[in-house]
């Protein structure tokens, strides 16, 4: 039987097309069936459920491309179900997993395993990256073109740095052959070995720090064998000022390198850490005051491509230790959107360029059909007010593990309704009751 969805009385934004304007969304059968400002002026379909969006902003779903769901090996900090769930909450309708789990997604079983479950789970579509190389040893590479086959989006090894020059060459050269993108964290190991970032701050807390040029180090490197070798290369979740601009001056040559930042690198900068604060310890650190404003120009101009919410849960035994001994990693599904969205509040984005690079440009870097407004699409749809204010209280969200260092901060941004393929999988209104 066909089903109808219309919603009514939206402001309407597509980043891919440009569209921002009033009107409205049919759905059918999963997919869009019609947009625009007059789509309802002739009525309105017979049999169509009425969703009145009261002048709400009705975009893309997020698709979300770093994500550490935890499953396999460590389901009590996080699983598959329950990122699901934290992430329709937070208007994503897409998460990437990244293949730093226990076992390591390397090869096409696990790949496999994790399409399973995610259809078990029945709430977002969850895709993985699987890792370079086996294990995670930065020794022998994958099976990429298999695994590729298999519906791995990406490679890399997650947190952990190709550290090898010779392996990530090869790695380059393999994945070319597939146009496979390889994915770096991009940290040089030896001079990565301290507990936040280097500098004033660190030396009072009596803490190692790590130096901006890890990061630095490691990018000139991969930037030259990049273009050495032809391959498709992306800086994660890049941090520091210096990076940016050598990224921004790779682009400005016409290299095709592209990069992602996360939420905690604009939202906040070393400060956080505070007296020794372990739910602000991440990796990379969180910068100085001059890196964070690097970051949020890099966004602003284009240089960073994507927005992704670097979710990575920790459970309470991996987090009150001392800082030198926790574990590094914030959760991120739920506040990826408003974190965001404080750009736009700052004049710093627009709310459609803000939403371009949490939609369009990681679904086009992925090569996923998704994160656009379009007739014959699926229909993953996020509806939110940009305006309404709201307080972060981590003990409310939808992920088991409740590491955040955004606890308490008020936010403006709720997600009312997420919508997959046509169904409704959250509902603000349902959800609060």
């Amino acid at each position: 039987m066909t089903r109808k969805v219309a919603y009514l009385n939206a402001r309407l934004i597509d980043p891919t097309s440009g569209l921002d304007a009033p009107g409205g969304l049919l759905t059918e059968d999963g997919k869009i069936a019609g947009l625009g400002p007059r789509l309802f002026n002739a009525g309105i379909p017979e049999g169509a459920e009425r969703i009145d969006c009261g002048g709400a902003v009705l975009a893309p779903g997020l698709i979300d491309m770093r994500v550490q769901l935890c499953e396999p090996g460590e389901e009590h900090k996080e699983d598959i179900l329950s990122a699901s769930r934290a992430a329709v909450a937070g208007g994503v309708t897409a998460i990437v997993a990244l293949p730093d789990t226990h076992p390591p997604i390397d090869d096409v079983a696990l790949v496999e395993f994790i399409a399973r479950r995610a259809r078990e789970a029945k709430l977002v579509k969850v895709f993985c990256h699987a890792a370079v190389t086996r294990g995670l040893a930065g020794l022998e590479i994958t099976e990429i073109g298999l695994l590729q086959e298999a519906g791995a989006l990406a490679f890399t090894d997650g947190r952990h740095a190709v550290a090898s020059a010779a392996v990530m060459a090869r790695a380059l050269t393999y994945a070319q052959g597939f146009n496979a993108l390889i994915m770096q964290h991009p940290e040089e190991p030896s001079l990565a070995t301290g507990d936040m970032n280097a500098g004033e701050m660190a030396t009072r807390l009596g803490l190692s720090g790590i130096r901006a040029e890890a990061e630095l180090v490691m990018l000139e490197r991969d930037l030259t064998l990049a273009a050495m070798t032809g391959g498709r290369y992306h800086a994660a979740h890049v941090s520091t000022a210096a990076a940016i601009a050598r990224i921004r001056r790779a682009k400005a040559e016409g290299q095709p390198v592209t990069c992602d930042t996360a939420p905690h690198y604009f939202a906040l900068n070393e400060l956080a850490v505070g007296d020794w604060r372990t739910f602000a310890k991440v990796s990379p650190p969180l910068r100085s005051e001059e890196d964070r404003q690097a970051v949020v120009a890099g966004l602003a101009d284009g240089t960073i491509d994507v927005i992704a919410s670097d979710h990575s849960p920790q459970d309470q035994d991996s987090k009150r230790l001392p800082f030198a001994q926790a574990a590094p990693g914030i959760i991120g599904l739920e506040t990826l959107l408003p974190l965001t969205l404080e750009l736009v509040e700052q004049g710093k984005l627009t709310l459609i360029a803000a939403l371009d690079r949490l939609t369009r440009r990681p679904a086009e870097l992925l090569g996923l059909k998704l994160g656009k407004l379009a007739v014959g699409t699926p229909a993953d749809l996020l509806l939110f007010d940009p305006g309404r204010a709201w307080q972060v209280d981590a003990s409310r969200f939808r992920s088991k593990s409740k590491n955040t260092p955004f606890d308490g901060r008020p936010l403006q941004g709720r997600v009312l309704r997420t919508v997959v393929d046509g169904r409704s999988v959250f509902d603000a209104d349902a959800a609060s009751d």
